[in-house]
């Protein structure tokens, strides 16, 4: 006969685990990477930085697409990060749940203004 010693352990929360820690780490990587490659091109065009030097950085197509790669990555880290803050720290579910749809239509009101405004310029 087996003898259970101590109770089992259940880990609720925030989805802990590998997938989210790395996406995390990666999507904040590709944030960093491109604060770098603005900032380089702000530092090497020099002279007066106005709307036609922001124009003029975020026109061509690769700029675009990068800008574009940038804003997923922000919305999913966003994403990542509040969903783990609403599932550690508020109980109730219902709650819970409303906290999780607002970030949601939120994020995704804001991931559509924010390609408005990339592809306008």
């Amino acid at each position: 006969m087996a003898v259970n010693y101590g109770s089992k352990r259940t880990v609720v929360g925030a989805h802990y685990g590998l997938r989210d820690w790395l996406s995390q780490r990666v999507t904040g990587l590709v944030m960093a990477l491109f604060t770098l490659i603005v900032l380089a091109q702000l530092l090497i065009g020099g002279g007066p930085i106005g709307y036609d030097k922001w124009a003029g950085i975020f026109a061509s197509q690769w700029m675009k697409v990068l800008t574009f790669v940038v804003i997923a990555s922000l919305l999913w880290h966003a994403w990542v990060g509040m969903r783990d803050v609403w599932m550690d720290y508020v109980q109730p579910v219902g709650i819970r749940l409303a906290l999780q749809i607002f970030t949601i239509v939120w994020l995704v009101g804001c991931a559509g203004w924010a390609i408005q405004v990339l592809w306008r310029v």
